[in-house]
């Protein structure tokens, strides 16, 4: 009898691990998905037409106009979706010919489509008419690619080929440009189980690893336009009782090296380098330990996240902006491998509050 109880007892242990395993693996896929947009990273093809100087004029953080997306579908058609678009941004609304764009999109027209779980979209599009504009484009997305390294809280990109047409009154001019789009915090919110936030957290109060990771970050690709306190071109999620920041919004960094990028003055601050393609660290004073361990996260990363760079020299048109950018990035990793350099450039000047 006591036998028989002993292995009743067993068993019943290891039907508990066995649906506790595998519920913590559902949750684990289920905070992992993505849509279908988003699941690969091969360029898609799209068609727009609208007219830029009505998104300009007639748009604004409530005010959409109505317009529709051409897409390829995975069997090579083409396939279109009705959607609501609006110009968004501060700069590069008001000083680029393509201002960047957000996206509605109806559940209803969504519905099993390549958009479907995309209620609100981003699009980056070049900002202004030059030869090297779509570059520029490249080298914001792969910013958005490398961030993926380094925190598990971000947003997913998607790479477009997009066929452009400004409409112009009855006459139609011709793009043929490069674009991305971004998924919503939403989604970003709902993939990592957590909530945002909207109020302003110092970053001393966020999760120090996730906080000084974004730091490192914007200290690689040269960004100093952003501020997670005050969310500049940053959001904030609530997750497992701490608060990590989401960054977004690359094209004043150096890594860019847009021909308007300008050095920051969040909040009116004068910084103290005259170029967005000199560093500056923004990040605040922390511990020595997570310093360390946010350095070696990045150096054991170096090889993929170089691997995600030289994955998008084919998708540069001049092949010294590739080599720019591939520089730029090396650059940071010798900062971080040099502990001279380190402690220069980083650690002795952090900001105290």
């Amino acid at each position: 009898m006591k036998k028989q109880a002993i292995y009743l007892f067993i068993f019943t242990c290891l039907l508990n691990f066995s649906y506790s395993f595998s519920q913590e693996l559902a949750d684990l896929e289920k905070v992992g998905q993505s849509t279908e947009l988003f699941a690969i990273d091969d360029p898609l093809p799209v068609k727009l037409s609208y007219s830029n100087k009505i998104l300009k004029k007639e748009t604004n953080d409530s005010t959409y106009i109505d317009s529709e997306i051409s897409y390829m579908t995975s069997e090579g058609a083409w396939d279109t979706l009705e959607m609501k678009i609006r110009a968004r941004g501060n700069y590069r609304r008001e000083n680029c010919y393509f201002p960047p764009v957000k996206l509605k999109i109806k559940k209803s027209s969504a519905e099993g489509t390549l958009f479907e779980g995309n209620k609100k979209l981003k699009l980056v599009l070049p900002c202004v008419l030059q030869k090297d504009y779509n570059d520029k484009v490249i080298k914001e997305y792969m910013a958005y690619k490398l961030y993926e390294f380094v925190s598990p809280y971000y947003f997913k990109t998607r790479l477009l080929d997009i066929d452009f047409t400004d409409v112009k009154g009855e006459k139609l001019k011709e793009y043929t440009i490069k674009g991305f789009f971004i998924e919503d915090i939403d989604e970003v919110s709902e993939r990592s189980g957590g909530k945002e936030i909207k109020r302003s957290i110092h970053p001393l109060e966020q999760d120090d690893l996730c906080s000084v990771r974004n730091d490192f970050f914007q200290f690689m690709i040269g960004n100093t336009d952003f501020s997670s306190a005050y969310q500049h071109n940053e959001k904030l999620l609530f997750i497992d009782n701490s608060i990590m920041p989401v960054p977004y919004d690359f094209d004043m960094s150096g890594l860019v090296d847009a021909s308007y990028a300008v050095v920051s003055q969040v909040q009116g601050e004068v910084l103290s380098i005259e170029k967005v393609t000199q560093r500056l660290y923004r990040g605040f004073k922390r511990d020595e330990a997570t310093y360390q361990k946010v350095r070696k996260e990045f150096l054991d990363n170096k090889t993929k996240m170089m691997a995600v760079v030289d994955d998008l020299e084919s998708s540069f048109e001049d092949p010294r902006e590739f080599t720019q950018a591939k520089g730029f990035i090396n650059d940071f990793f010798y900062i971080l491998a040099n502990d001279n350099t380190f402690n220069k450039d980083i650690v002795n000047v952090a900001r105290l509050k």
